[in-house]
């Protein structure tokens, strides 16, 4: 873990494997898409708008994905003060939060002609609803200090803590009797959704785990990049006011 602490090693890395994950997002996405819109079948309930599934349930994991990212990245800066963990730890959190924003739109649109209302009190939605609050808390928290590692510390131990929150939106189905169904794919006894529409399922999750890639690295890069230019201004700005000393 530690031979990543130095940026440059990091972005060499990144920048091997930037190419082969973008063309396999796409291609994961594509046939992700096609499945689902042209090939799997409506379900005998719902109808076609159960095709929201597709881009819903894919969201709801990716949310709770990034969240535990971003809660480890922020206990490593945490523990270990690993300079890159910190950078992903930033990165993660507005994905993570796009995320959760579309797992709780797609929700709504999925929900009110099934349960016949945008939006109701149930302990998952709400759930969900309290990650995105966790999300837009860290990023909040991180910038809203003069000195950036005050910052980034407020926003990592909110992280940290914020995490009890995954397994409650993973089990608040089993533990409380809510209107969200209960898990189909991630269960013990197997999935219990036919194959024509696990496969598409499945491929637009695994596109949405390779975007989350893509996004760090570029995010990384980015943040990388801003680092650098701060440190170049304030260097120069030293060097004027050392000229200005020596010449008073």
């Amino acid at each position: 873990m530690h031979r990543f602490a130095n940026p440059a090693r990091f972005l060499r890395l990144a920048q091997a494997i930037l190419p082969w994950v973008s063309v396999a997002c796409a291609l994961s996405l594509a046939a992700g898409l096609y499945f689902a819109l042209f090939d799997s079948p409506p379900d005998y309930q719902q109808g076609a708008t159960v095709r929201i599934m597709y881009i819903h349930v894919p969201s709801a994991w990716m949310g709770m994905f990034c969240y535990v990212a971003l809660a480890v990245f922020s206990a490593t800066a945490l523990i270990w003060r690993h300079p890159v963990a910190d950078l992903l730890a930033r990165s993660t959190a507005p994905i993570g939060a796009v995320f959760t924003f579309i797992c709780l739109v797609t929700g709504s649109l999925w929900g009110k002609p099934m349960w016949g209302d945008w939006w109701v009190w149930d302990a998952r939605l709400t759930s969900m609803l309290i990650l995105l609050f966790l999300y837009l808390g860290y990023i909040a928290l991180v910038d809203a200090f003069d000195d950036p590692v005050r910052g980034q510390r407020a926003g990592a131990i909110l992280a940290v803590v914020g995490v009890v929150n995954v397994p409650i939106i993973k089990w608040s189905v089993d533990w409380w009797n809510t209107q969200h169904q209960p898990a189909s794919v991630m269960r013990m006894g197997g999935p219990s959704i036919h194959s024509s529409m696990l496969v598409p399922l499945l491929l637009m999750a695994v596109g949405f785990q390779l975007y989350y890639v893509v996004a760090v690295i570029y995010r990384v890069r980015g943040e990388m990049a801003a680092q650098k230019l701060q440190s170049e201004r304030l260097i120069r700005l030293q060097e004027k006011t050392d000229a200005s000393e020596r010449n008073d």
